[in-house]
């Protein structure tokens, strides 16, 4: 298959549309003198309509491997990804054996360039086994093959505050940064969705808004103490909202991830007592969700992350009460900010780009990813068609696991095809053979 792409009539960002010659793994020419320099070898692509968009790089990915292959394998998980758009994912710890030595995040790092759909950045523990109790290896994961710089207990949160705090002043040495699962346990043992209204009439246990955000105050405070990076994962409430932007404002170095599911679903929808809107941090009211959309808009959150969250039939084909905790996203994720944030003039096509792709990357220390569209730049690229609709269908999906939330939901937007150095990973929505994805 061609290693050279030309991009006819593509609108960068959304914005004019231009030609964009793809060689060598790099843009090669952007504009008129494109198509001239293309050659014979090229393969065209009629791009009218359509947005060209820096390849996506997801801060919190679930791959379930090694350990619960049963759910995702590295590859399933990753090929999932590039059909979302992603060229980048960060693969979170909480995996059997724990990501909490260098050699756990280098077999991850490892599988990651043999899958080959994207760049795979494993996510190193903070502590031993998630425990919350010895900082794990974080100087030896930062220092091997897969040179960590994002480490985090989600799944659990470092509750206790002095191990917090040397976490904190541990990743300052190389860069890294702390992704805090804020969840103080003591205020949601035996919890089972948002506290409030619902949850008292279904006389399920309650998770209070304060459990977040009391932990993400402790910790924007022991940031600002130490002078290091804090990231907050999956940030859920108005009030987390408000603290971050506080924080923001006296200068402290935190960041903050919102899912997708957050942006649009409520707990209104655990009265059907379905488990597949059982996630963590639980959906919350309406009034929250109103609130964290306009955290995004107004860059007090900072980027979208997925917390792709793949399980089993058996995890989630049962009582409420049983069922893990955990929503699938990869394939879905750019079609709901879409809906949610671009089709209702909150954000542009440019600002998705900063929140899934720009930011992210600059969160991650991940350098050749999250770059401007101009020539010289590594061809990581997405074309979305901004236009189409599509109704999710789990079954049909490229990960293993079908606990989408959006079942039978028509969305917006479509990923066409994309691009990791130059090769095409999906092509036409759909996803190209394994033997001609880059490896490098």
């Amino acid at each position: 298959m061609s290693t050279r792409y030309l991009l006819r009539d593509v609108a960068p960002l959304g914005g004019e549309p231009t030609d964009v010659l793809l060689a060598d793994g790099v843009i090669a020419v952007i504009g008129e003198a494109a198509a001239s320099e293309a050659g014979d070898d090229a393969t065209i692509l009629d791009c009218h309509g359509l947005v060209l968009l820096p390849g996506l790089v997801d801060l919190h990915t679930h791959l379930r491997e090694p350990g619960r292959e049963d759910a995702e394998t590295i590859r399933s998980g990753t090929r999932a990804a590039a059909l979302g758009g992603f060229t980048a994912v960060h693969a979170m710890a909480n995996t059997t054996p724990t990501q909490d030595t260098a050699g756990v995040v280098e077999q991850v790092w490892r599988l990651g360039r043999e899958a080959g759909w994207v760049d795979v950045h494993p996510v190193g523990a903070v502590t031993v086994g998630l425990e919350g109790e010895r900082l794990a290896e974080l100087g030896a994961m930062a220092e091997s093959q897969a040179q960590v710089r994002v480490f985090s207990d989600d799944g659990k949160c470092v509750h206790d505050p002095v191990v917090m705090r040397r976490a904190l002043e541990y990743v300052k040495a190389f860069d890294g940064v702390v992704a805090q699962h804020a969840q103080e346990p003591r205020l949601t043992d035996g919890a089972q969705m948002h506290e409030g209204v619902v949850s008292a009439e279904l006389g399920l246990a309650g998770w209070p808004a304060v459990a977040e955000e009391a932990i993400i105050a402790r910790d924007v405070l022991l940031a600002e103490h130490v002078g290091s990076r804090l990231h907050v994962c999956h940030l859920s409430t108005a009030g987390s909202v408000e603290i971050i932007r506080w924080a923001k404002s006296r200068g402290i170095d935190v960041t903050a991830e919102v899912t997708p599911h957050h942006l649009v679903l409520t707990d209104e929808l655990a009265r059907g007592y379905d488990p597949v809107f059982k996630v963590n941090p639980p959906l919350r009211t309406q009034r929250d969700v109103e609130a964290v959309r306009a955290g995004l808009a107004d860059g007090t959150i900072d980027i979208v992350a997925t917390d792709h969250a793949p399980h089993t039939r058996e995890d989630k084909d049962c009582e409420w009460a049983a069922a893990a905790f955990g929503m699938t996203g990869l394939e879905t994720a750019l079609s709901v900010v879409q809906e949610t944030m671009v089709d209702t003039g909150r954000m542009t096509w440019a600002d998705v780009a900063r929140v899934m792709s720009f930011a992210p990357a600059r969160i991650g220390r991940v350098d050749d990813h999250g770059r401007p569209i101009a020539v010289g730049e590594p061809a990581n690229l997405v074309l979305v068609d901004p236009a189409a609709r599509r109704t999710v269908e789990p079954e049909q999906q490229a990960t293993k696991s079908v606990n989408s939330p959006f079942r039978g939901r028509d969305l917006s937007g479509c990923v066409i095809a994309t691009f990791l150095r130059g090769r095409a990973t999906v092509l036409d929505g759909s996803p190209c053979d394994e033997s001609v994805v880059v490896r490098g």
